[in-house]
């Protein structure tokens, strides 16, 4: 507990303040997990290639190619 209320006199806030803040900033990176979850279990394994495609053939810039045996 004196930590927090070390880090909360350095922040100019109150213990409080501080610990609202930290849950709503823990609840926000959980949301965006769950978020970020659903959209990679709704991902078709050769739809980055078929994007890549219709993007045209340019040459890749150094550092932009795709690794060696990915998908698709």
């Amino acid at each position: 507990m004196e930590d927090v209320k070390a880090i909360a006199a350095n922040d100019s806030v109150s213990v409080n303040q501080f610990v609202v803040q930290a849950v709503a900033e823990r609840v926000a990176m959980l949301r965006e997990r769950g978020y970020l979850a659903q959209r990679a279990a709704r991902a078709k394994p050769g739809a980055m290639r078929r994007i890549l495609e219709k993007a045209g053939d340019d040459t890749p810039i150094p550092g932009d190619e795709l690794p060696e045996g990915w998908p698709g």
